[in-house]
């Protein structure tokens, strides 16, 4: 079993947790250490497209942002805060249950009251484009990491999205001691976000600016972009062993423009040194290696996966399938094997949900480099830094960083953790 938590925690003041972003998103600090001579350097984030080989493939999540926490009262006055989780119905796709008309059921974290039980109801009346809108929340009852709660609203031919945007705020992560205001609605968001259904930001695309596109554009760098809707399980603390930790499931989608430039690039990567897959995100990285694996596990037809309607990925999968069998396909077969599936069930995209959860002992399969922010103490986000880097040098990066009077967590700044693959760019770096 991997190395306990407690070997991941490290001490955060609180004047180092970035309370706000800075005017700039590319003005942020950016940190690289390249693993296989464990150097560390400092740079600016707008310095990235240098730092990257021209036959990189950067892999975002273009996932976005929902206005998640919603405020009301008790017919009692007593107030009444809902965190959405995840939606239950009319379906577990967010993009569905974001569309829907009149009523959606949602797995929520529930706050601010001390009695709201089962069967309990709160409304309440906002404004929006200048029209009345009524929203009613019933507890259902108890569901995973909270409750589930049906929220009912008029005029029913308002989306569930649309309400959010006149009854919600947003969600800022629970170490931001301060309460949301406007500009977070722009700062808190990607300036590539298109996939509605996020409650927390894949922080690492913060940085990232126009100009920083067109910059790798001139390159010749390519992009792909994929969908993981970041959930607030995100932010839970692993306590106790890892093996009993249970790891939040999140949504997932790739499209088959994505799922093509993932194949194209491990092709590349036969045919050359080089072509590294370089991961946006912890959030990106989870998406593509949870493609890889459950090609792993179509190509294996493990658990009958050629039948199952969407792509699922367990929290303990990647492990049981390395001890069954060490050997592994290349990432670009294992992403045909997912096209092919995809095709067979004439799904639009490759999509479904995974658990899956990276711990030191876990073998990297499409991940050349990180570009990550820097993340909480006993994280599953430390124990996945921990994995790439080794737990020597993940200690000695994030000391240099402290050190160094960078900024931590989701309004941070940034670093490119490098595994292999970058060629002759170690020059370029130092």
């Amino acid at each position: 079993m991997p190395t306990p938590p407690d070997h991941f925690h490290y001490h955060l003041p609180d004047d180092r947790i970035a309370l706000r972003p800075l005017a700039k998103r590319d003005d942020s600090k950016l940190l690289v250490c390249d693993v296989r001579d464990t150097s560390i350097s400092h740079h600016t984030f707008r310095q990235l497209p240098s730092l990257l080989p021209n036959d990189s493939l950067l892999v975002l999540n273009d996932t976005r942002v929902v206005r998640a926490r919603i405020v009301m009262r008790k017919p009692t006055g007593g107030r009444v805060e809902f965190f959405l989780l995840e939606p239950v119905a009319p379906s577990h796709d967010p993009a569905i249950a974001l569309a829907a008309h009149g009523e959606a059921t949602w797995n929520c974290m529930v706050g601010g009251a001390r009695r709201f039980r089962p069967g309990d109801c709160v409304e309440g009346e906002f404004l929006m484009n200048g029209v009345a809108a009524r929203l009613a929340a019933t507890m259902l009852g108890s569901a995973p990491d909270g409750f589930a709660l049906r929220f009912r609203w008029q005029p029913a031919g308002l989306s569930f999205a649309d309400l959010l945007d006149a009854a919600g705020s947003v969600p800022l992560p629970p170490y931001i001691h301060r309460t949301a205001d406007e500009s977070d609605s722009e700062t808190y968001q990607t300036v590539y976000a298109q996939q509605s259904g996020a409650v927390a930001a894949p922080t690492a695309g913060l940085h990232f600016t126009n100009q920083t596109f067109a910059q790798l554009r001139q390159r010749g760098i390519e992009t792909a972009r994929v969908t993981l809707h970041v959930g607030a399980g995100t932010f839970k603390q692993v306590k106790g062993e890892i093996a009993e930790h249970d790891m939040h499931q999140e949504q997932i989608s790739i499209t088959p423009e994505a799922l093509r430039a993932l194949i194209e690039q491990g092709k590349r990567q036969r045919e050359s040194e080089c072509a590294p897959f370089v991961m946006v995100g912890t959030t990106a990285l989870r998406t593509v290696e949870s493609l890889y694996w459950f090609g792993v596990r179509l190509l294996r037809d493990d658990g009958d996966a050629w039948a199952l309607p969407q792509l699922s990925v367990g929290q303990w999968d990647p492990y049981r399938l390395a001890e069954s069998n060490p050997l592994f396909p290349p990432p670009d077969e294992a992403f045909l094997a997912v096209e092919e599936w995809r095709n067979r069930h004439g799904v639009a995209q490759a999509s479904g949900r995974t658990k899956i959860l990276i711990v030191p002992g876990y073998q990297f399969r499409a991940c050349d480099a990180l570009i990550t922010n820097f993340h909480q103490p006993g994280s599953t986000l430390i124990l996945l830094v921990g994995a790439l880097l080794g737990h020597a040098l993940w200690q000695r990066v994030y000391g240099a960083a402290l050190h160094e009077g960078y900024r931590f967590l989701s309004y941070g700044d940034s670093s490119l953790l490098i595994r292999g693959r970058f060629g002759g760019m170690k020059s370029v770096v130092e």
